[in-house]
């Protein structure tokens, strides 16, 4: 599982891990619903971007081999619904209660801003980060710090796989 902020490599990372992995992963379901949208997303948008991010990952699971790498996870959606909103659906949360993932692969902020369209807080990705840690160091699942050049990431982020 890849989560971290913003603009943090988790996208070009799930993919390169995957490859690698000679797996598949799973997209951040919220960017094509997102995309898809003709108005800002709700509260209530989120709910559905949570459901729709479980069963893309239940779906792609069926392709997997061996490993399933998703590039993101509810606990992303929880911190947005949290800072944008002020709270969070409680079916996010349960979700985030049931499934469990075997690591955790936290990207740090150490690479420069890519400006995107769905980004919202270029100056906030240290509060983020912060936010993010909190929650791997708490989940009570294995988890690295993922930093460095784009090979020092998928270096770091294999070598964490293969400690499973």
């Amino acid at each position: 599982m890849v989560i971290g902020p913003e603009s943090t490599g988790k996208s070009t990372l799930s993919e390169a891990l995957a490859k690698e992995l000679d797996t598949v992963w799973v997209p951040e379901y919220a960017r094509a619903y997102i995309d898809d949208l003709k108005r800002p997303y709700t509260e209530h948008d989120l709910l559905h971007i949570a459901k729709g991010q479980l069963a893309l990952e239940d779906n792609i699971l069926q392709k997997a081999n061996d490993f399933l790498v998703c590039d993101t996870d509810l606990n992303v959606i929880k911190v947005w619904s949290e800072h944008a909103f002020k709270r969070c659906h409680v079916e996010i949360l349960e979700h985030i209660a049931q499934r469990k993932y075997d690591l955790y692969l936290l990207t740090n902020i150490d690479i420069p801003w890519t400006e995107d369209p769905q980004r919202e807080h270029p100056d906030m990705r240290g509060y983020f980060y912060n936010i993010y840690l909190d929650i791997v160091q708490n989940s009570g699942v294995k988890w690295l710090d993922i930093s460095g050049t784009h090979y020092e990431r998928l270096r770091a982020a294999m070598a964490g796989v293969k400690a499973l």
